[in-house]
């Protein structure tokens, strides 16, 4: 395949996958958005829409903001392919971005090229599909091993999944920017010390906590840049 025919392909690839991923995104937002109201016009249960509204607004000023945010770092990290299956399917920061960045890893792609949003298409695609196998077949044992689940024994470590979790990913990217992950962990774990309180509030806080990583990569850049003029 010459570079013109490669164009002409990556084109007709490009313009396919964004046609169905806006009807993916489209149909997934309508089911999202019509499946309380169907169930609670059904059910003769609607909330009153006053305090829907202002619950809404309380929301919206935390997760609006953090999904602008989201789109404009995963969408470069993962193509568009990648991009719509990953905000369609959810679970991006626990689940697909790590799928894809360790798909990237083992091939050898770069961020940005053609090869590396056919990848996390593939990634997160399997990923998608092994979680819906997983939740199905959670379903189905649920009864079976029931008591299993709520034996006294193993509640200590179903309390600790999830700092487990996060603990170990956030390791993984640490390691790669100890200057710059420093500085926002010591700022965060010493705001939640003297205002634990403000543990409500991970999600305004992790824009902080960015922000702060954001400018202390570009004090650091500019320094290395001064240095290796000089």
């Amino acid at each position: 395949m010459n570079n013109e025919e490669r164009e002409l392909f990556l084109e007709k690839y490009n313009e396919r996958t964004h046609f169905f991923g806006r009807i993916s995104l489209m149909i997934g937002l309508a089911l999202l958005i019509a499946a309380p109201f169907v169930m609670g016009i059904s059910l003769d249960a609607m909330p009153n829409m006053s305090a829907f509204a202002k619950g809404f607004a309380q929301i919206a000023i935390i997760y609006i903001p953090s999904s602008i945010v989201e789109f404009l770092i995963y969408v470069p990290m993962l193509g568009a392919g990648g991009s719509y299956l990953g905000f369609l399917t959810g679970n991006l920061i626990n689940m697909k971005i790590p799928c894809a960045i360790n798909a990237r890893d083992i091939v050898g792609t770069k961020a940005g090229t053609p090869e590396n949003e056919i990848i996390s298409t593939l990634s997160i695609a399997t990923s998608s599909l092994v979680t819906t196998v997983v939740i199905a077949l959670g379903v189905l044992l649920l009864t079976p091993i029931r008591p299993v689940l709520e034996a006294d024994v193993l509640q200590p470590a179903f309390n600790n999944v999830v700092p487990a979790l996060f603990g170990a990913m956030a390791y993984k990217y640490f390691r790669k920017g100890k200057q710059i992950v420093a500085l926002p962990l010591i700022v965060m774990t010493l705001l939640f010390i003297c205002v634990p309180s403000l543990i409500s509030n991970v999600g305004f806080l992790m824009l902080l906590s960015g922000a702060i990583a954001i400018a202390h990569a570009f004090i650091l850049f500019k320094k290395e840049e001064k240095e290796n003029k000089s």
